[in-house]
C-alpha cells in the first residue's frame, strides 16, 4: 500500500514522535537514524534531509517531547484560582510518579548532553523555561500577600533542584520511595520556600 503523502510539517512531526519513542526505547548514545527510519518504514536519507544529523535530531525530539509538558505546566500556572493553589498543582504535578517516561528522558538528556553541545543548549533553554513559569507565579503570590517568599527566582531554582534529584533516585531506584512519602516531602519543600506552615498549604491548596 502507497505512504500518504506528508507536508513537511506532518512529516516532522512524524519523525520526532518516533524518534522520542526510539530515544526511551534506546536511549540518547545508542539511538541511530536507521531505527528512526526503520519505525516509520522510510530512509535513513529522509530523516537525514529534515534533520540533516543524529545530534540535531535527538535535540529536535528532546524539545518535542518537552514541549508538551510544559505547557501542560502553563494550564496549570494560569487557572484562575490562587498562586498557591497553581503553585502546589504545578509542583506535585512536577514530582516524578507511575513509570515517568518523561523523567526518564529528561535523565537521559542531561547525562548525553555533557558531550553534545546541541542538546545541552537545548535543555538548558527548556529548564530555564521552568524556572521562569514558577519563578512568575511565585512572585505573584508574594506581591498578593498570599505567602511571604523574599526571592522568588531562588525559590523556584531550589524547588526544581530538589525535584530534579528526587526524580532521578526514583526514576533509577524505582520503589525506593513511595509515591505518598514523595508527595510529603514535595509539600514540605513547597511550604518552605514560601515561608508558610505545612498545615496552611494543604488546608489553602485543596
Amino acid at each position: 500500500m502507497a505512504r500518504v503523502r506528508l507536508s513537511v510539517a506532518e512529516r516532522r512531526e512524524e519523525l520526532l514522535g518516533a524518534a522520542v519513542q526510539q530515544i526511551e526505547e534506546r536511549g540518547v548514545a545508542a539511538v541511530r537514524i536507521a531505527d528512526v527510519a526503520a519505525a516509520l518504514g522510510v530512509s535513513s536519507a529522509l530523516v537525514l534531509y529534515h534533520f540533516s544529523t543524529k545530534e540535531k535530531l535527538v535535540a529536535a525530539a528532546f524539545t518535542h517531547a518537552a514541549d508538551a509538558d510544559l505547557a501542560h505546566l502553563h494550564k496549570l500556572l494560569s487557572r484562575r484560582t490562587s498562586a498557591l493553589r497553581r503553585l502546589r498543582a504545578a509542583v506535585r504535578w512536577y514530582a516524578p510518579t507511575g513509570q515517568a517516561k518523561g523523567w526518564r528522558l529528561w535523565i537521559d538528556a542531561w547525562a548525553a548532553s555533557l558531550r553534545e553541545p546541541a542538546l545541552r543548549e537545548v535543555s538548558r533553554a527548556l529548564d530555564q523555561q521552568w524556572k521562569s513559569a514558577l519563578t512568575g507565579v511565585i512572585a505573584e503570590g508574594a506581591a498578593a500577600g498570599e505567602f511571604p517568599c523574599e526571592d522568588p527566582a531562588a525559590a523556584a531554582w531550589r524547588l526544581t533542584a530538589f525535584l530534579d534529584g528526587l526524580a532521578v533516585q526514583m526514576t533509577s531506584y524505582a520503589g525506593s520511595l513511595s509515591r505518598a512519602a514523595m508527595l510529603q516531602w514535595t509539600d514540605e519543600a513547597l511550604a518552605r520556600e514560601l515561608g508558610i506552615d505545612q498545615a496552611a498549604l494543604t488546608a489553602t491548596a485543596r
